[in-house]
């Protein structure tokens, strides 16, 4: 299975957090052939599908922005300096090819550091800190430097999405253009039934990697009375991350159901309900406190909205080689879509 032309156009448009407007475009664009659709002051994109019969209102919601790098300084001789836009493991970024966006547009550059033939004994043995690595754009000093740049301009990394064999695909800002992706298809597959009791709202939410900003302002105007927020999870398959702090949750598991103390027992009551019902795969995970998604901002807007979090397992989260099994991805769509169709006007997530 091929990497869906949606898809793919989302992981291909730059823009990490509080820079998200590129990638929002195409969201829309995707979303205006089904749905109304509507943005608000602080980036965050909508679709509604309007609801048939008085029920609930739900929100789906997934983060559209990845993380990155804004730039601090431009040096007189052209390096430029920068830390993270999210959180970066630092040896990550060594050598890697960067895409600047500056008021001139798409700008090119590298992540360099002292050869290791210049170090220190000692200092061949530690990690590199984001102090110790520049970018270089090629210029010839600083004047031609900040001509191109300035001081906030941000950089991703550069690569475009590899399809691989067995339906996996690699891409950097699949955490989570693929929540964004998801949560709009799983919209369009409710539309192309004819729609739910309720309302169902698809949300591409800005600025979860710096502050779970989106979530909360988005629900707060649409006070939906119950959502769902999709986000990626570690999948546990690869060489390293340990079953047991973790549940089993390989490639291939489906559609990843949280329950704990930040999750609305009832809500994911119904979405595995809604996946046993539809045989959709899925596997359960737990969080005895904050999930680190976007679930935790959105639970507590307001006088408090019934939250739940499903998740797709992901291998390499925050590098530009993060990767998904698409049969995964299906299954999470395929769940929304069916919950949205379980809720009725007589659905009530009172406990």
């Amino acid at each position: 299975m091929p990497t869906p032309d949606l898809l793919r156009q989302l992981l291909s448009t730059p823009g990490p957090s509080g820079y998200e407007a590129a990638p929002a475009r195409v969201w829309r664009e995707a979303a205006s052939a089904f749905a109304e659709v509507s943005s608000d002051p602080i980036g965050n994109s909508l679709a509604r599908v309007k609801g048939t019969g008085g029920g609930p209102l739900l929100a789906l919601i997934g983060h559209i922005d990845e993380i990155g790098v804004i730039v601090t300084h431009v040096e007189d001789d052209g390096f430029l300096r920068f830390e993270g836009v999210g959180g970066w493991d630092p040896i990550i970024l060594v050598g890697q090819r960067v895409t600047l966006l500056t008021r001139e547009g798409q700008l090119d550059g590298v992540i360099g550091k002292k050869p290791i033939h210049l170090m220190k004994a000692d200092d061949r043995k530690s990690a590199p800190e984001l102090r110790d690595l520049h970018i270089d754009i090629g210029a010839k000093d600083g004047d031609d430097a900040r001509a191109h740049v300035r001081v906030g301009d941000v950089a991703v990394i550069s690569g475009e999405p590899l399809d691989l064999p067995n339906d996996r695909i690699v891409s950097r800002a699949l955490d989570n253009r693929i929540g964004a992706y998801v949560v709009l298809e799983a919209a369009r597959l409710v539309a192309e039934a004819g729609g739910a009791a309720g309302d169902v709202v698809a949300v591409a939410a800005v600025q979860e990697e710096t502050n779970l900003v989106g979530s909360r302002t988005s629900v707060f105007s649409l006070e939906p009375a119950v959502a769902i927020v999709v986000d990626v999870t570690f999948a546990t398959d690869q060489p390293g991350v340990s079953v047991g702090e973790l549940p089993k949750q390989p490639f291939g598991v489906g559609a990843i159901v949280a329950r704990g103390s930040m999750i609305h027992p009832l809500v994911a009551d119904t979405l595995i309900a809604a996946a046993e019902e539809g045989e959709i795969p899925f596997t359960l995970a737990a969080a005895g406190r904050a999930t680190g998604t976007d679930a935790d901002a959105v639970h507590l807007a307001r006088g408090g909205i019934p939250t739940g979090l499903v998740s797709v397992p992901l291998r390499y989260m925050h590098s530009p080689v993060e990767m998904v099994q698409l049969d995964d991805v299906d299954a999470v769509i395929r769940l929304l879509a069916a919950f949205a169709r379980r809720l009725t006007a007589e659905t009530s997530f009172a406990r």
